[in-house]
């Protein structure tokens, strides 16, 4: 199993479609289905590392992205989703705060 690189709360760059987006949560591992992931992960990316939920950065769209298509970034410019405010309370020190807590 491996580690988190990234954080509930933290802004990240997705390299291969070029966008910002906040996390929403993390998984261990990838827990989505056979058919999405073969229907949807083209490039194929490790099952057995860490996956995110990302709000996308001026859309209304919700992803589920592995590791290794992230990457952290300098940029805390706000990000802008319908669904930021149900998430966090504000941002702080570049991280956005959640709103409650989450096991």
């Amino acid at each position: 199993m491996s580690k988190a690189k990234f954080s509930i709360g933290q802004i990240v760059h997705h390299q291969m479609f070029d966008y910002q987006g906040v996390i929403i949560d993390v998984d261990y591992k990838f827990l989505g289905s056979d058919l999405w992931y073969e229907e949807v992960a083209r490039s194929r990316p490790s099952k057995d590392q860490p996956w995110y939920h990302v709000l996308v950065n001026d859309s209304v769209h919700q992803t589920y992205v592995a590791e290794r298509n992230l990457e952290s970034t300098e940029e805390n410019e706000p990000i802008h989703h319908p669904l930021l405010n149900h998430y966090f309370k504000g941002m702080k020190e570049g991280l956005y705060q959640l709103r409650t807590q989450k096991n």
